[in-house]
């Protein structure tokens, strides 16, 4: 059962936490959706590897701002989808 708090600031602070949560999971799921697509494309010959590398990127990049992933996270994955790419 969910209690709901009697301080005000913690009553503030649970509208906040769900706001936060929400943007987080966006954040993420495009993230994945992003990092996705970038499997499948760089298995194809004829993509765009260059610009798909740079969306993926700039996505990773994103998330790491923001706090979502660790920057060691992002690292990572942005390794290897240059290995994939071939870069």
């Amino acid at each position: 059962m969910f209690r709901i708090p009697n301080i005000k600031s913690q009553i503030k602070r649970v509208g906040t936490d769900k706001k936060k949560t929400t943007q987080n999971k966006a954040i993420k799921s495009n993230l994945r959706t992003v990092l996705k697509r970038a499997d499948v494309l760089l298995a194809d010959e004829n993509a765009d590897k260059a610009a798909l590398v740079n969306e993926t990127y700039s996505a990773i990049d994103k998330a790491a701002s923001k706090g979502v992933i660790h920057k060691n996270t992002a690292a990572r994955k942005k390794s290897l989808i240059a290995k994939k790419a071939g870069l």
